[in-house]
């Protein structure tokens, strides 16, 4: 079993910051890619940042020079820093991995969400 847990959402002003982390934890072999989605209200989950375990990281347009991606291998960890946050960045928050599980593979493990509000 893997678990992926993800901390950090809350309510927020415009032009204010969260920090997103999420851990992964169980039979974890390796971690390939991690990244963040999100989806709002009547909308289609939608990428916002993925990143390799190591390389080139993949930016939604919209989150672009406002968001960062990093991660801690060793923690098995994916954070998401969002700066100068806006309204449309309201969204259920989730984390995504692509594990290695010892004996079963790689395999796509979502976290259970976090809620980000960004008031006006």
């Amino acid at each position: 079993q893997v678990q992926l847990v993800e901390s950090g959402g809350g309510l927020v002003q415009a032009g204010g910051s969260l920090r997103l982390s999420c851990a992964a934890s169980g039979r974890i072999f390796s971690i390939n890619d991690m990244g963040w989605y999100r989806q709002a209200p009547g909308n289609q989950r939608e990428l916002v940042a993925r990143m390799p375990r190591s390389g080139y990281t993949n930016y939604a347009d919209s989150v672009k020079g406002r968001f960062t991606i990093s991660r801690d291998n060793a923690k098995n960890t994916v954070y998401l820093q969002m700066n100068s946050l806006k309204p449309e960045d309201t969204a259920v928050y989730y984390c995504n991995g692509n594990i290695w599980v010892a004996g079963r593979g790689a395999d796509d493990y979502w976290g259970q969400g976090t809620q980000v509000t960004v008031s006006s």
